[in-house]
């Protein structure tokens, strides 16, 4: 039986971190907002119409079976050994988990750049308030962050480019995600993103260069990055490289 992945249509969002683990692992799976019942059986399960244990707080979240599991960390933990996107012993398991709940983190700092008041508010009423949250962001938090990363993938004991190990795993492509949003949101202020951390660079161009992830793009079936998702580009909270 085919997963199914349940998230917003038309936007990448936090689906997105859950699509490119399916994708490079050429799962089956059906993401259920592109099919005619979509919107209607996700509403279903938020409204707790599949019983107790199966609503979900909010999308993402994923249908293997009967179980349902929601949060993109907890997706990944729970996909991350039946792809082969994740090192089989425990200690690795539970660091790459650690990993993913810190890009968390950091996804939601980055929501909260346009959206810095009330998600209940339009970003135009929180337009000032979002210039002063983003300098900050671009300032001390991107830096805190992918810097954190950059020295990751340098201390791997397994030297091989990648945050873990010696295997891709999905760390890596939500590291590639991530990239890939700061490039579209901040073009201006991640001018030098690859002079700052080339590490982090470096694995983003070994992902987007996988035969699976490459495919992927091209296909169509990415939704580009837009106004209505997590990543989003306005021009006045970019500035130049700091």
């Amino acid at each position: 039986m085919a997963y199914e992945l349940y998230y917003w249509d038309g936007i990448q969002g936090r689906g997105e971190f859950v699509r490119l683990a399916l994708e490079e692992a050429g799962a089956d799976y059906l993401d259920v907002a592109q099919s005619g019942a979509g919107a209607q059986k996700m509403m279903e399960y938020l409204h707790g119409r599949h019983g107790y244990l199966k609503t979900p707080f909010a999308p993402p979240f994923l249908r293997d079976g009967d179980l349902v599991i929601s949060h993109v960390a907890n997706i990944l933990h729970y996909l991350g050994p039946k792809l082969g996107l994740v090192p089989p012993d425990e200690a690795s398991r539970i660091y790459a988990h650690g990993l993913q709940l810190t890009i968390a983190d950091f996804v939601a700092e980055v929501h909260d750049t346009h959206h810095p008041i009330s998600t209940a508010d339009y970003y135009e009423d929180q337009r000032e308030e979002a210039k002063n949250r983003t300098k900050a962001f671009l300032k001390h938090r991107v830096p805190k962050f992918i810097g954190y990363f950059n020295r990751l993938i340098g201390a791997n004991p397994g030297r091989s480019g990648l945050i873990l190990g010696t295997e891709l795993s999905y760390v890596d492509l939500s590291l590639f995600q991530l990239c890939e949003g700061l490039a579209y949101a901040f073009p201006r202020a991640m001018a030098n993103f690859d002079q700052d951390y080339p590490l982090v660079a470096a694995l983003r161009d070994k992902v987007r260069d996988r035969p699976a992830i490459a495919a992927y793009i091209k296909s169509g079936r990415r939704i580009p990055l837009n106004e209505s998702g997590i990543f989003r580009h306005y021009p006045e909270l970019d500035q130049d490289p700091g």
